[in-house]
């Protein structure tokens, strides 16, 4: 089975074909609408915000120190991945350069409703950075059941996907049900003899294409070459249920009060980003 690629796919084409059933899709050039497609380079970001910082796992980081980081990674000693910059609170100039930020597809999103930021539930739009050999630490889905948004602007990135019905396949941690037991790059049959059955989708992500996930798709990424991508999420009525799901399961683990207190806000943000649906007219098939 391979990733279906899309050009020229209409919104209502895909909305049909793979929104709703939940399918992913590579398109090749919904990034062609972004000022920052084929703008994006190591060499740019190190002229232009050299200086600005990220924390990598307890370490700080500039832009500068993670470019040369990640064109010096190999796959014998890869560099850390992900490296992630939330571009509207460090990068806020590159904004501009990503509009539309839904690329005419992934909308609507209520997530632009300013009452989840409260929860930070999964608005931000963030930058990864990455090196020959970095791996996403481990196979997940996204938390909160929210659809993902990836668009490659440097070098080439591999995906893996598995279509959904597979989870049992995938031994879903018991402590933190949205991250695999396996490591899917050298997988241990042994302890996970199910895994076997598993049919991983496999595929290249590279510049100006845009990789839709859809909410509940597990997957996993792996830098062939330097890379840098732009992501985003989703938030409306096909996948609303399974985020208050989500949120009350996190927030009951810290304390009943508390996931009682965030779910109502939560629902009250939903019932404002419908209402405000309503009103506008902007509607999903």
């Amino acid at each position: 089975m391979d990733i279906i690629r899309r050009d020229n796919i209409t919104y209502e084409e895909f909305m049909e074909e793979h929104y709703k059933p939940g399918i992913p899709l590579v398109f090749t050039n919904a990034a062609k609408v972004w000022k920052a497609n084929g703008l994006f380079t190591p060499d740019w970001f190190r002229e232009n915000y050299p200086d600005r910082k990220t924390d990598v796992r307890g370490k700080t980081l500039t832009i500068k120190e993670a470019m040369d980081m990640v064109e010096a990674s190999t796959e014998e000693k890869p560099a850390v991945y992900p490296i992630i910059f939330d571009i509207p609170a460090t990068i806020p100039e590159l904004m501009p350069l990503l509009d539309p930020l839904d690329l005419n597809y992934a909308s609507p999103n209520w997530l632009k409703n300013k009452m989840f930021s409260v929860g930070k539930w999964g608005g931000a739009t963030e930058m990864f950075i990455g090196g020959p050999g970095g791996r996403f630490p481990y196979m997940h889905i996204d938390y909160y059941h929210l659809n993902a948004w990836i668009t490659q602007l440097y070098g080439e990135k591999r995906f893996t996907v598995f279509p959904r019905g597979q989870e049992h396949l995938l031994y879903p941690r018991p402590d933190d049900p949205w991250r695999s037991e396996v490591n899917v790059f050298e997988p241990d049959y042994e302890k996970h003899p199910l895994f076997k059955d598993a049919t991983p989708i496999n595929f290249v992500v590279g510049p100006g294409e845009t990789l839709f996930i859809p909410f509940g798709t597990w997957h996993t990424a792996y830098s062939l070459t330097p890379t840098i991508s732009v992501a985003f999420d989703t938030l409306n009525k096909k996948n609303h249920k399974e985020f208050m799901q989500d949120v009350w399961t996190f927030k009951s683990r810290q304390s009943k009060l508390k996931a009682v207190a965030m779910y109502s806000y939560a629902w009250l943000a939903t019932q404002s980003s419908k209402l405000s649906e309503t009103l506008t007219g902007k509607k999903y098939a």
